[in-house]
Formats: C-alpha cells, sequence, structure tokens
C-alpha cells in the first residue's frame, strides 16, 4: 500500500513531536494550603510544604544598610560571582532599600537598566533617596502586587530575589509573572539563606533548602536549573533559566 508523501511527513512530524502541554508538570492542587498549627514567624500558609514567611516591613528597613551586612553575607562575592554584563537588564524582585541594586548597577554600567520592585512604596521612596545619594541614575523604580512584579514583558535578562522569595504570599503566581518579564534564556538568581545549615543564624521559616527550591520550580515547566553557586558564607546562590 503506497501512502501519500503529505501523510507520510505528518505521520514522521507527530512520532517527533513534543510532549503536549497536557504532558506538562501541573502545580498542587490546591496551590496553598492553611494551618491552625505553624511556626510563629509565618503566615500559616504552606506551598508544596514549605510555610511563607512574614513578609518584612519598610519599618525594618535600617536592618538591610546594617554596617556589618557585607561581612555576614559577602554581597560583593555574591555580585561578581553572576558575572554580570555591561548594558544588561536586570531586575532585583524585593529591592528594599537598594542594597544589592547599587551594587548591581555599577556592574552593568550606564547603558545597562536596573529594575527596583517593591510591594511597598515605602521602600521605593526609600531606594530612591538611596540611589540619588550614591549618584546612580540607572534605577528605575517599580510597584509590584503581590502576584505580579509589573515588569515589561520579555525585557530583562536576570531577575535576582536576595532572602526574599521565601516571604512571597503567591510564590506559584510571582514566578509565572517573573518567568514573563524574562527573556529566552533569562534567568531567575535566588539567593537564601541555607537551611540545611543549623548554624546560620536566622529564624527557620527565612531559610530555604536546595531541595525545596528545586521542588517548588517543578511547578514551573518553562524553567530549568543551571547552576548552585556555594561561594557565600551564609547562603544559596541557585540559579534557573528561562527554556
Amino acid at each position: 500500500m503506497i501512502l501519500h508523501r503529505s501523510l507520510l511527513a505528518f505521520l514522521a512530524l507527530a512520532l517527533i513531536a513534543p510532549a503536549s502541554a497536557d504532558d506538562a508538570p501541573k502545580p498542587p492542587t490546591p496551590l496553598y494550603e492553611t494551618r491552625a498549627e505553624h511556626d510563629g514567624n509565618g503566615i500559616g500558609k504552606f506551598f508544596m510544604g514549605r510555610e511563607i514567611a512574614h513578609v518584612m516591613g519598610h519599618q525594618a528597613a535600617d536592618w538591610l544598610e546594617r554596617p556589618q551586612r557585607e561581612a555576614e553575607e559577602r554581597t560583593d562575592q555574591l555580585v561578581d560571582s553572576l558575572k554580570f554584563r555591561e548594558g544588561e537588564v536586570v531586575a532585583d524582585v524585593g529591592c528594599g532599600s537598594g542594597f544589592i541594586s547599587r551594587k548591581i548597577a555599577r556592574k552593568i554600567g550606564p547603558t545597562g537598566i536596573m529594575y527596583g520592585v517593591e510591594i511597598q512604596q515605602e521602600m521605593l521612596d526609600r531606594l530612591m533617596t538611596n540611589m540619588k545619594k550614591f549618584d546612580i541614575a540607572t534605577v528605575k523604580p517599580v510597584l509590584g502586587t503581590t502576584t505580579d512584579p509589573k515588569l515589561p514583558a520579555a525585557s530583562c535578562d536576570t531577575m535576582i530575589m536576595v532572602d526574599v522569595y521565601h516571604e512571597f504570599d503567591f510564590p506559584y503566581e510571582m514566578i509565572q509573572n517573573m518567568i514573563a518579564g524574562l527573556k529566552s534564556g533569562g534567568r531567575i538568581v535566588f539567593v537564601e539563606y541555607r537551611k540545611e545549615d543549623p548554624t546560620v543564624p536566622i529564624k527557620e521559616v527565612h531559610k530555604m533548602s536546595v531541595v525545596q527550591i528545586k521542588k517548588e520550580m517543578t511547578a514551573h515547566p518553562q524553567l530549568e536549573f543551571a547552576e548552585l553557586i556555594p561561594t557565600l558564607p551564609r547562603q544559596h546562590i541557585i540559579v534557573f533559566k528561562k527554556k
């Protein structure tokens, strides 16, 4: 029996076609669980087995600028290890007072764009006061929401969250909207205190393990694990890329 060429071509394509969207990993259902018994430093809401921590309010912003922070966290090593390029477009999601934003802004130079994303206008006000103080003009403040960083579509080469992701009220929705703001091949960087290390002097719900972060990112098939950078004294640097 002789098959028509077009039919043969269709059959060949069907054999090599990628899995359908129905075959892709799915987020848990329901997304979130509320428990009456929980850590007092958390909000009682759980995502994939992890309790979400309370958000640090703008009233505590001085802690972000504490004199000992550099010695404790080696943020210079953090920024150097990520090898930011001149002209890169970067979003610091949960930027706070801009301690990290201003370091990255110097790396990407005057041709780069640095988005400072916050859900508290008071933090953005402080961010811009500090950028003026340090004579940095490339930082753009963005008022996001608990579900959306409000970044332009496919605009960013890198998005970084420093000690922030564990506080997201809606981590699934937030990461999905962050992915939408990434260029193809762009990266999402998690910097989180190491839960695996009991000597790290941070409350437990404000720590995350590598295993847990990887577990939660399985809900986002658009991302793939890229690297773990073990250079910091207290934190993980975990990098995912947009496929």
